[in-house]
């Protein structure tokens, strides 16, 4: 949508098509119950400084709401506050040499500006050097292993680099407090204005209308054809989808391309939403260690967003990170309630099951690329092979994590290559976008 918005600015006629029947890819909203929010979790931080300049463009950014948070572990069947100096200090699966030595860590990465020379090292070994052997097999490979499976093994250390430097921007004064931010109302708000100023640029948004494939059938030509059987031609392509997705809709793509493209993994993810009666914890994010729980994390927005907003109930979040084919793709949506449900049975005695009012499911494949050894050093270039069809999309995050914030700052960047003709496009052609996710939504321009 950002990119959409700034090519229209830089006079493109644009066609915005979403396979979905609303805006918003992973940032869209749902429905539970009759609390319309998020269907996965965000936040806002003080720093991600270009999500509040798109923010102001769409005049929202007086909407934001600002609250300190608390952050829990959750090891060996125990919870354990870890939101302060004393929270950590107390924390007793850790020794005192062994809490100096992860404070230590925590510290190093978030004073690194090199993040380049990180990808030449495995995040488990880079860890184990600055925390030691005991921390990395308390507390570092059960986080890894719940974000990233078994394909940290493999993993840089600029994955810890990035996630470390994001959470201690979250913190003010140190250590000392979290501080998160959202917009009144959630992305639903975000999505609905920005529809309306992509609406006010002669932007034409298409919802539920997806992509079948993309084709060069001439010079300066790409068909496109869509869910519904038609075909529609454009200048030029823009693929903003999941790499596997891309590869499946552009038969045309070289060996190299494909061969780039099938060397980025993915982690997916399984995110349930559940609406209750009451709040589970004063926790936002309870870190867990233990391998019995089949999620990894417990994610309470109602510990953030006043519950006010939720009709004085709570929401909570149950993400899963799971490979992009493993098997509990296939389970059923009961299946998966009933195991996430007897979970937090057993971690929290004040939950009673007969409180859950609502539990929704939603399932992406391809949602994380895995930041292997030297990853940036072997991306699919911006500009494909095939003429007229160009790439943007996450994957090309190299120096961040997955979240709003660098995904505006990628469309910003690549919205300035595309204004530049010597760069990327001539002057005056038209671009065609495919957006987010693997439903394959898509924006072009004539």
């Amino acid at each position: 949508m950002t990119l959409a918005l700034r090519l229209a600015q830089q006079g493109k006629t644009v066609t915005l098509f979403e396979a979905a029947p609303t805006l918003g890819g992973l940032a869209s909203a749902w429905q539970l119950g009759d609390v319309v929010w998020d269907r996965h979790y965000h936040v806002t931080l003080q720093s991600d400084t270009h999500l509040h300049s798109l923010l102001r463009e769409l005049g929202l950014e007086n909407e934001l709401e600002w609250a300190t948070t608390r952050t829990g572990f959750f090891v060996h069947s125990r919870f354990y506050s870890f939101s302060n100096v004393i929270d950590f200090l107390k924390f007793s699966p850790l020794g005192l040499v062994d809490k100096f030595r992860l404070g230590a860590t925590v510290f190093a990465a978030s004073r690194i500006k090199d993040w380049k020379s990180l990808e030449g090292i495995l995040v488990a070994e880079w860890l184990e050097r600055w925390s030691g052997r005991s921390v990395l097999e308390k507390i570092w490979l059960p986080l890894l292993r719940a974000k990233l499976g078994e394909s940290y093994r493999e993993t840089s250390a600029a994955f810890i680099w990035a996630t470390i430097a994001r959470m201690y921007a979250a913190r003010r004064s140190g250590m000392k407090k979290e501080v998160f931010g959202y917009v009144r109302r959630g992305y639903a708000r975000v999505i609905e204005q920005f529809a309306k100023i992509l609406h006010q640029n002669q932007v034409c948004c298409r919802v539920g209308l997806g992509v079948r494939s993309v084709r060069s059938v001439g010079p300066a030509e790409i068909q496109v054809e869509l869910s519904d059987g038609s075909r529609e031609s454009f200048d030029q392509v823009v693929l903003t989808t999941a790499l596997p997705v891309v590869a499946a809709l552009c038969p045309q793509l070289s060996a190299t391309d494909q061969h780039r493209m099938s060397r980025i993994k993915y982690q997916g993810i399984i995110c349930a939403s559940l609406l209750l009666r009451e709040p589970l914890a004063d926790f936002y994010i309870t870190n867990i260690t233990d391998s019995w729980v089949p999620f990894t994390a417990v994610i309470e927005m109602s510990a953030l967003v006043d519950r006010k907003t939720f009709g004085g109930r709570a929401l909570v979040y149950l993400p899963k990170y799971l490979p992009s084919d493993a098997p509990e793709f296939q389970l059923t949506n009961e299946q998966i309630q009933e195991r996430f449900v007897n979970a937090l049975e057993r971690m929290y005695p004040c939950f009673k099951r007969e409180n859950l009012l609502c539990f929704r499911l939603s399932r992406v494949k391809y949602l994380l690329p895995i930041q292997t050894l030297h990853y940036s050093d072997n991306l699919p270039e911006m500009r494909t092979s095939i003429p007229g069809v160009y790439l943007v999309n996450s994957s090309q995050i190299v120096n961040g994590t997955l979240n709003v914030n660098e995904t505006v700052q990628l469309a910003e960047r690549a919205a300035v290559r595309f204004a530049n003709p010597k760069v990327l496009v001539s002057a005056g052609n038209p671009l065609y976008e495919i957006n987010e996710a693997d439903r394959q939504p898509l924006a072009g321009c004539r």
